[in-house]
């Protein structure tokens, strides 16, 4: 795979030299995120030129953003970062893809602003754009003036600067390497050792930088047998909606490689092996043959989704706890009360993707693995039916296995570090 930097300016005062090669070393760990079917749907604009910079500056400044401290510098002292959605690689055959899109960026903004943070360039404003977080077209931040691509919405605008009087953090560099490195999305069966509740409690503590702490997200895990044998009951009831679902599962399949290779090649997707772990090659076969879309359509009529949903089940019944990521925020109603719930709003999304970074992280670095099973959450009646059962307040937008894996899973394929970014 051809290896492509971040945008690097040729001539360019020392600080603007300095902030290119940390993004460039930012992006080579941010693009190891995870993201729905590793479709990786993010962008992100380095915000270079004098009009952009300004357009920037100006957006930070309506949102009620100081001004950075002596000035914006000629020197390039403050750097602009404005991430994004590519609506081009953005799933969209459900309705509940749209919010999946913003965690996903929103999980390589936090990778990308934690290794800046760790380099010295510190995030001491941001703006998100406004709006829902579901439905089409995907908001986005006005930056008129600027050479932002047409198929690109802006979702957060972010202002750095170099940390006075502190040197690059070595130490803290390397350990987030090692740790988004290691993290894999897991689907293999774990063991059935439980997860302490000390480390539980340290997982559901907020942490990381300012972005992802001011995200009204509650952090709930399911341990008890009572609660992990109801959501297994739930899967093996509703995890068929992943395959008889005809657009979803032409979506789903669009992504799927016949060989880890060809995942490679492309740099995106996942290989039969990331879904089932290693095969042999008759297996390998027959599970193409039985997964394309025109099989599935026609298995399903056997009930082979409820087949697949049952196996999904056998592997999440014995797994020690589960991991609920929920919206919090509510508006109140005419009487003043709080609702139980409301929409998320993009904010909302991009935050808890954010969020759910550092929770990714954290339990990455205790040695444990995720595995989501987000179809009890892409459909309104799966997901009412999965919150009023284990009484899951707010709006639930993740879920996902925990525990310690009792193998390796590959590591998905990525395209290079450079590609999502360009300068404008």
């Amino acid at each position: 795979m051809t290896t492509h930097r971040a945008p690097r300016p040729a001539t360019a005062p020392a600080e603007t030299v300095r902030f290119a090669d940390a993004l460039d070393t930012a992006a080579r760990i941010a693009v190891l995120s995870p993201s729905s079917h590793n479709c990786q749907p993010w962008a992100l604009a380095w915000a270079r030129g004098a009009e952009s910079r300004a357009a920037a500056a100006r957006l930070l400044e309506e949102a009620g953003g100081a001004p950075p401290a002596g000035g914006e510098g000629a020197d390039g002292t403050c750097q602009y970062l404005v991430l994004g959605l590519d609506r081009d690689r953005a799933l969209r055959a459900l309705p509940a893809h749209a919010v999946e899109m913003l965690l996903s960026c929103g999980l390589y903004g936090q990778f990308l602003l934690r290794a800046l943070d760790a380099q010295g360039w510190t995030a001491d404003a941001l703006r998100f754009a406004a709006g829902p977080a579901e439905g089409e077209p995907a908001p986005g931040l006005p930056l008129p003036g600027t050479d932002w691509p047409r198929t690109w919405a802006a979702l957060c605008v972010v202002r750095l600067r170099p940390a006075t009087g502190t040197a690059e953090r070595d130490g803290e560099l390397a350990a987030l390497r090692t740790a988004a490195g290691a993290r894999r999305t897991n689907r293999a069966p774990y063991r059935t050792h439980p997860v302490g509740p000390a480390l539980l409690d340290g997982l559901a503590t907020p942490s990381g930088l300012g972005a992802a702490r001011g995200a009204d997200v509650a952090v709930r895990h399911l341990s008890s047998d009572a609660d992990r044998a109801a959501f297994a009951d739930l899967v093996a009831r509703y995890g068929g909606r992943d395959f008889s679902h005809r657009a979803a599962w032409r979506e789903t399949h669009a992504y799927l490689r016949p060989t880890r290779a060809a995942a490679t090649a492309r740099g995106d997707g996942f290989a039969l092996d990331q879904l089932f772990g290693p095969l042999p090659w008759p297996r390998r076969q027959a599970l193409r043959v039985a997964l394309a879309p025109a099989t599935m359509r026609l298995l399903s009529h056997a009930r082979y989704d409820r087949l697949l949903a049952r196996g999904l089940a056998q592997v999440v019944r014995p797994t020690p706890a589960l991991v609920v990521m929920s919206f919090t925020g509510s508006e109140p109603n005419a009487e003043g009360a709080p609702a139980p719930e409301r929409a998320p709003t993009a904010e909302d999304a991009v935050r808890g993707g954010m969020r759910l970074a550092d929770y990714w992280l954290c339990a990455t670095r205790a040695g444990l693995a995720l595995h989501p099973v987000s179809v009890v959450l892409q459909h309104e009646d799966v997901r009412a039916a999965f919150q009023s059962r284990l009484d899951i307040p707010g709006r639930a937008f993740f879920v996902s296995r925990l525990g310690w894996p009792t193998t390796e899973f590959p590591r998905s394929p990525r395209r290079s570090a450079g590609t999502p970014i360009r300068a404008i």
